[in-house]
């Protein structure tokens, strides 16, 4: 079973930058899609971003230009790059891996515990 750790997570102000982090143990984990969801109070689970096996990337119209995805297969970590924050971006963000390389723009096979984010303006 793969497991995947968040890491980063905290309060900032708005116009800061925070840098999210998901371990994953195994060691196939350059095989999977990787994706970024967040989850706000009262608010559905949404799609954040994502990066492929092959690295490309898709972002959702809100985070585009401003949020950046990558990821390290030599450390099997994905990351997640939040710039100009928000007080609108304040949820818990979970990273989430799919066994088929692709982006898992509805939820992958396995899925982080989440890390607080929350902006103050």
């Amino acid at each position: 079973q793969v497991q995947l750790v968040e890491s980063g997570g905290g309060v900032a102000e708005a116009g800061d930058s925070l840098k999210l982090s998901c371990a994953a143990s195994g060691r196939v984990f350059s095989s999977y899609g990787m994706a970024w969801f967040r989850q706000a109070p009262g608010k559905a689970r949404e799609f954040v971003g994502g990066i492929s096996r092959f690295g490309s990337t898709s972002y959702a119209d809100f985070v585009k230009g401003r949020f950046i995805i990558s990821r390290d297969n030599g450390k099997s970590t994905a990351y997640l790059q939040m710039n100009s924050l928000k007080p609108d971006d304040t949820a818990v963000y979970y990273c989430t891996g799919a066994r088929t390389g692709e982006i898992a723009t509805t939820g992958g096979d396995f899925w982080g515990q989440g890390t607080q984010v929350t902006v103050s303006s």
